[in-house]
């Protein structure tokens, strides 16, 4: 009988204990889902990387003092939220003329159908519209799945002013994708009564 895999809890203090190898299984569970908040709050694969490794070597330096009020996956997020953010502005502070973005710098999506491909580049470019203030909570709550409550913790922000701003992003983004909502008929579908028809 195996022993139970260890918690991210277990992790963080085992790591504070001194255990060399416990954050590194912490990184390998959450570098990937950690990967995707990155880039979608930065929007750039090279911004996203260095956030996600300047929030990875704080977070290492900050488990000693992780308290378990909170999940551990909640604690990361927070801190790899924060590490983008700072980046943004400083980006903000010394604005630079942005390149083209490259199809090659994309990171890969294993396993998707070239239509999720293509649905998901498209939802990644409508939330590239949304100001930062709304895209971040909408990012959290509509896309990781976290609560208000949690958000507002992670932004330090009033649980009132993440509704307010995701209500606002999500109404740009029914505009924007509308047509993935309602795409327009294609005169080739057999209808339910040509279906039955077919088969007598």
């Amino acid at each position: 009988m195996t022993a139970a895999a260890p918690t991210d809890a277990d992790l963080i203090a085992a790591h504070a204990a001194g255990d060399p190898h416990a954050f590194n299984e912490i990184v390998r569970r959450h570098r990937d889902r950690m990967w995707a908040v990155a880039l979608r709050t930065v929007r750039d694969p090279e911004e996203a990387a260095d956030a996600l490794q300047e929030a990875f070597i704080s977070a290492f330096r900050a488990a000693a003092n992780f308290r378990a009020e909170s999940q551990v996956t909640t604690w990361l997020h927070r801190i790899v939220v924060n590490a983008c953010l700072d980046r943004v502005r400083r980006r903000q502070a010394r604005p630079t003329v942005p390149l083209p973005e490259q199809g090659h710098n994309e990171p890969a999506v294993p396993r998707d159908s070239m239509a999720d491909r293509e649905t998901r580049l498209v939802i990644k470019e409508a939330l590239d519209q949304l100001p930062e203030e709304q895209r971040v909570p909408i990012v959290l709550v509509d896309v990781e799945g976290y609560s208000v409550a949690e958000t507002a913790k992670m932004l330090g922000i009033a649980e009132g002013t993440v509704k307010s701003r995701c209500a606002r992003g999500r109404g740009k983004l029914a505009k924007l994708l509308g047509h993935l909502r309602n795409p327009e008929p294609e005169g080739d579908v057999p209808t339910h009564e040509s279906k039955h028809g077919e088969g007598r």
